[in-house]
């Protein structure tokens, strides 16, 4: 079986990683496309299989009329991208996926559709637009059946790579994009112990105060600083999955100039499921007060959506290719 998984950067990679790992061990072959210039995604995905690059049509800032242009050639680049030998297509999400989502249905090929673990008050517009065309709609929690019609097969869980263990730092994350409001905050404090992953953001104002804080853009290691962390503060996204597999006590903090995303109602949620400690209100002492609760709480243990949806995978109908 040959699988190719579309891996929309950020914590759609992340997804796309867990799967991977899960579908590894049945020994199928895998290929992935992921957002030009997301080198990050490619180095993580590259142990896995063979990796392909195709243009993003929209990122967080993509203006409008770019947005269109750019949508037309990804369609394009996915007639070449999506090819005959694919027994499954996977989407992760994002609007990378769409195009060629779209190219694997006109061919034939059976899709796979995962909803994000984010959604539970309206689904992403990836998932509703690709919904009827998906032999199998993936849902991450049962509150997601209100949303969208599919199976549910838990949250995308990756494996462990190490063992944690307490480093006595709290690891702060941004994403691949950063979270300037949190870090802002965040520096204002007389904390001495954090390691700042701060993605797209400017670091330097953040090394200039606080020379004692290590600070990182982007790694395809993460999971080196989640494992050693004492305690973690992300934003809404994939980490908060990440950080329970190692098992990390955590604060989610959502960030307002992120408005093509979902918001406080969804992160109240997924606080909710996570056990996580959420700030709607991004200031110091918030901060540092949320800092304290999270360490009384227990973390969660999580059924595995990764391994169940890649049983699935395995058990669907391989795609009839055309005789000639």
């Amino acid at each position: 079986m040959h699988i190719l998984i579309l891996a929309g950067g950020g914590g759609h990679t992340g997804y796309a990683y867990s799967l991977a790992q899960a579908l590894c061990e049945k020994g199928v072959s895998l290929s992935f496309l992921v957002p030009k210039g997301d080198m990050l995604s490619a180095k993580k995905l590259d142990k896995f299989g063979r990796v392909d690059f195709l243009i993003k049509p929209r990122g967080p800032k993509t203006p409008t009329l770019e947005f269109g242009s750019r949508l037309v050639k990804s369609f394009m680049n996915s007639t070449k991208k999506v090819s005959e030998d694919f027994d499954v297509v996977v989407s992760t999400g994002s609007n990378f996926c769409i195009p060629p989502a779209v190219i694997s249905w006109t061919r034939g090929i059976p899709l796979v559709n995962i909803e994000s673990e984010v959604r539970f008050t309206k689904a992403s517009i990836t998932t509703r637009l690709l919904r009827r065309l998906s032999a199998v709609n993936a849902l991450q929690w049962e509150e997601q059946k209100k949303l969208l019609k599919g199976v549910v097969v838990g949250p995308m869980l990756p494996k462990p790579e190490m063992k944690p263990w307490n480093g006595g730092y709290i690891l702060v994350t941004g994403g691949t994009y950063g979270h300037k409001l949190l870090f802002d905050a965040l520096a204002k404090s007389n904390l001495n112990n954090v390691v700042l992953q701060v993605g797209e953001v400017d670091s330097a104002s953040y090394a200039q105060s606080h020379p004692e804080w290590k600070i990182v853009t982007l790694t395809e290691r993460f999971y080196e600083l989640l494992a050693g962390a004492e305690i973690v503060i992300t934003h809404f996204g994939f980490t908060v999955l990440e950080a329970l597999v190692y098992k990390k006590p955590q604060v989610v903090v959502v960030n307002p100039e992120w408005i093509r995303t979902v918001g406080l109602e969804d992160a109240k949620y997924l606080a909710n499921k996570t056990n996580a400690v959420l700030v709607s209100k991004i200031t110091t002492e918030n901060l540092l007060n949320a800092l304290n609760e999270a360490k009384r709480r227990k973390v969660p243990t999580l059924p595995n959506g990764a391994e169940n949806l890649a049983k699935i995978i395995m058990k669907m109908p391989l795609h009839k290719r055309p005789r000639f």
